[in-house]
Formats: C-alpha cells, structure tokens, sequence
C-alpha cells in the first residue's frame, strides 16, 4: 500500500475547505477539550487523559462500539512532537504493510532519533499470524502500538499482544451528549451549519439522539440529512417529521459472532430463568430484528428446558424440540410466533435444575474418583467364561420383584451411599400456575 493512503497526515487537513466532506468528519474534535462522553477515561489523572495531554507514550487498545471516539482519540496523538504518526485499516491492511511500518519506523529512529505511533482501525479484523507481527516491535518499543476495535479483546486479540497494551474501554454516548453535538453543528459557522441558519424542534433533536444508538457518527450524519431535507423542502426548522426522514431505521447493534451476540442470549436465557414473560419476548425480538438465526434461538430453548425446566414440568422438552422443528419447517418471518410460543411457555413454567445439578455432581465424582469398578452384579455376562467369573450373579430384576430388589446396589461400592439427585434444586415456582 503506497504511504500517502496509510499516513494520517494531520488532524484535519483543511476538512472544512471541502463541501464534499461529510459533516460528521467536519465536525470531529480537534482537542481533547471538544470531546464530549468519555468523562472517565479522558480525565486528567487517567491512563488515556494523560496520554492525549502529552504524557509518556504507552501501547493501549481502545474498545467501544461504533462512533465513540476511539479515531478521534487517536489522531489527537498526532499533535505530539518528536513522533510521526502512522494508520492502518486492518479491512484493507495486511502483514506485508505492517513490515512497511516497521522498517521506515526503524528507518526514522535510526537516521532522525523519532518514534513512531502506529494505529490500526478495527485490529480485531487481523488475524492471529498478522497479530503476531506486531509482536517484537511492541516490546521493543519501535513502534507505539494504539488499536481501535468494536469487539471484545479478549476474543479477538491474542494475549500475547493484550499482556503488552492497556486496553480502554469506551461505552456508547449518551443522548444528552449526543444533543450536544447537534447543537454544537447547528451553532459552528466554520465548519457546521451555522451558515445555513437552520433551527430544529426539541422532538427532534431528542429523536435523533435517542435513537442513534450511541453513535456520534450516526447522529451527524442524520442531522445531516435532515437539514438537507428540510431546506429542499423550502423550510427553515428541522421538525420531527424531516428528523424520522433523515434518520430512516437505525441498525441494532448486534454482531453475530461478537460480544453482543453473547450478552443478548445470556439476557434471553436469563429472562426466562427468572420467569420474566416480557423481558424474555423483548430479548427474543432483539435477535430476531438483527438478524440471529432462529435456529440458533430454538436450540438454546431446548438445552433451556432441560437445564433450568426440568422435572418440574416435563412437558417443556418436547415443546421446545417441537418449537424447534416448527422453526425448520415454517422458516422466518412466520417462525418468529413459534418461538414466542415456546419462549413465553418456558418463562412461565415451574423451574427446577435438579437433574441438572445432579449430573454435575456425578461428573465432578467421576472426575475425583476415576473409572471405579462395575459391581459384579451389574455386568453383562453373554459368554460362559463370564457367568464362571461371577458377572451378573446376585443380580435381581425388580419389575415383580420390587421387595428382592429393595436393597440392590446400583453405585460401585467405593461410593457407599453417595447421593447426587435429592430432588431439589428448585430456582422458582409456581409463578401464574393458576392462569
């Protein structure tokens, strides 16, 4: 990749000068100072307040969803003297450009005595071989390594790479922050949209900060759109009407194979477990509106019938397998009613994980205690040799004979009167048996 496409060479250029520039990047912070959201890690005595302010350079990785401000953040390092500052993609980026990076890094400590700051955009996308690469270069501290990512670094990141970098968190913007960025474009006459003299209705205003998810980029880009509407339309006020219209529908934030998708499963399955009818059909429609497979979903019901339902209501399993065939056969968007189906029938139904609880208790056993014999009684015995050995005397066959097999030992004798199953184990209840 030629230089010129992977060196940020300043904050903004003269972004301004361009009509064609979208106003989120018009728009994107120029110091620390005009940053809003972030209170907690962009504070004076913080790990990542320091280091915008000036302090010693050290390898970190930003984690936060979309719009957050983990580019911003990054590009205010390129205020720092004495170092140069370096961006990659890792969409577009492979080992061969971090090699690049690496020898003109050493190149420019070598010949001129300056670092070099090295940010990947969505690192996570690197795979483990080119995570690898980074490696001696980190740890000699050729390059200052700052990685951006919107997926948990603990899934995606090799430790290797995670024991040399901090890592920041960053969370979704607030609707009040994000009210205050529409105001701050709508008053900033350099480089907003202050010339147009554009006002916009509080309604508005709040839908769009509310319903961009967190995400400062969104929530420009549709004021954007609005005020783009609303002078086509001859108009001098964005209404809440040119606001739904320049927003559309926003996506949810919900990746298949990320962190998300883990945390609104948990949530569903959680729900249930706690017999919350509501909340468990609210996190059904969160997958479902995002795309998550619905067989996914049938699956999870199944294991949660046995694993939390269990002996309390029997009928659960064979609902939830019967949910999950339905899925198959039905498909979407009909298979969503399945599913609610079988999500409010387990939410609703008595709760017990004692056979579950039971089978860990013996698995934790057979872990301790190893493979302990078959009591002679028990083992099958289809040849001569075997019955001469003893395999399967004394043994009773109980049906008829209920009171001759009263004392029949079934646990290898080592285990003496263990119990893992008392029938117990109950997490809930009789919650709206009566209706």
């Amino acid at each position: 990749m030629p230089r010129q496409e992977r060196t940020q060479p300043g904050l903004f250029s003269g972004a301004s000068k361009h009509a064609n520039v979208p106003l989120a990047e018009r728009m994107r912070p120029r110091s620390v100072d005009e940053i809003v959201g972030q209170h907690s890690v962009l504070k004076e005595n913080s790990f990542l307040g320091r280091l915008v302010r000036g302090d010693t350079l050290s390898s970190f990785i930003m984690w936060g969803p979309p719009g957050s401000g983990k580019t911003t953040i990054a590009r205010l390092l390129t205020r720092r003297e004495g170092v140069e500052f370096e961006m990659l993609s890792a969409v577009l980026s492979g080992v061969k450009d971090v090699r690049e990076v690496v020898a003109e890094a050493r190149q420019r400590r070598d010949t001129e005595g300056r670092g070099t700051i090295l940010f990947v955009d969505e690192i996570h996308r690197f795979n483990k071989a080119q995570q690898d690469a980074f490696l001696p270069h980190v740890e000699s501290g050729l390059i200052t390594l700052v990685g951006a990512t919107t997926e948990n670094p603990s899934f995606e990141i090799i430790n290797a790479l995670l024991s040399r970098c901090r890592v920041v968190v960053l969370d979704p913007l607030e609707p009040s922050d994000l009210e205050e960025l529409i105001d701050r474009a709508l008053d900033d006459s350099e480089r907003g949209l202050a010339a147009s003299g554009l006002k916009i209705q509080a309604d508005a205003k709040r839908f769009i900060a509310e319903r961009s998810d967190g995400d400062a980029r969104v929530t420009l880009s549709a004021l954007e759109a609005a005020a783009d509407l609303t002078i086509a339309a001859g108009q001098c006020e964005i209404t809440l009407a040119l606001a739904e219209e320049g927003l559309q529908s926003k996506a949810l934030r919900y990746d298949a194979s990320g962190e998300e998708h883990y945390n609104v499963i948990s949530a569903f399955i959680k729900s249930m477990r706690g017999s919350d009818v509501d909340a468990s059909l609210y996190w059904l429609a969160r997958m479902l509106e995002a795309g998550e497979d619905p067989l996914f979903i049938a699956r999870r019901m199944v294991v949660f019938a046995s694993e939390d339902v269990g002996l309390a209501d029997p009928q659960a399993l064979p609902l939830a397998v019967a949910v999950k065939d339905a899925v198959h056969f039905v498909g979407l968007p009909e298979a969503r009613i399945n599913l609610a189906h079988g999500a409010a029938y387990l939410a609703r139904a008595r709760k017990s994980n004692a056979s579950y609880s039971a089978y860990e208790d013996a698995h934790a056993e057979v872990r301790r205690s190893g493979s302990l014999p078959v009591p002679k009684h028990l083992r099958n015995a289809p040849t001569k040799l075997m019955k001469d050995l003893g395999y399967g005397r004394d043994y009773v066959y109980p049906h008829g004979k209920e009171e001759a097999a009263a004392g029949q030992r079934y646990l290898p004798e080592e285990l003496g009167d263990k119990r893992f199953f008392d029938g117990g184990g109950k997490l809930s209840t009789d919650k709206d048996e009566d209706q």
